[in-house]
């Protein structure tokens, strides 16, 4: 990706000509904007959920991807504080799919989960995204437990 400007890190990818997406860890964000996000990446209706205040409570980091000051992605990186970190609401707008937008999204959360010394970085998700987790991000599949709650 190319190189940070003012802690960010900006690229445009593929034979698209529109704004080019920055991205941008622990970035700042409006929780309506991600709840409108978050509401059109898991088709629900758009909640008040206060997002800065769980993650920035909660999480290792997160990643903000923007095409100008539109949040068009966002994926949250949960821990355990140690040595395990965990991939967790990876979306991107539809107007900026298809782009290497989660993608980058993903590459940007495995530095810094590798830079804050984590070993491991856990992921699932629904099996229609295995190509993207697997093929496109590097992710190998192992064998995990699930008891729905």
């Amino acid at each position: 990706m190319p190189g940070a400007v003012n802690g960010m890190r900006r690229a445009r990818a593929g034979p698209y000509r529109g704004p080019v997406i920055s991205y941008e860890w622990r970035g700042q964000f409006g929780n309506d904007d991600l709840n409108a996000l978050h509401a059109e990446g898991f088709g629900h209706r758009v909640m008040a959920d206060d997002w800065w205040a769980q993650v920035s409570g909660h999480s290792l980091g997160w990643v903000c991807a923007r095409d100008d000051a539109n949040l068009v992605g966002f994926v949250n990186v949960a821990w355990d504080g140690a040595v395990h970190a965990f991939i967790l609401d990876t979306m991107v707008a539809a107007r900026a799919r298809r782009r290497g937008v989660g993608t980058a999204m993903i590459a940007l959360a495995v530095e810094h989960a590798r830079a804050a010394g984590c070993e491991w970085l856990h992921v699932d998700f629904d099996g229609d995204l295995g190509s993207f987790y697997f093929d496109s991000c590097g992710f190998r599949p192992t064998i995990a437990g699930l008891i729905a709650l």
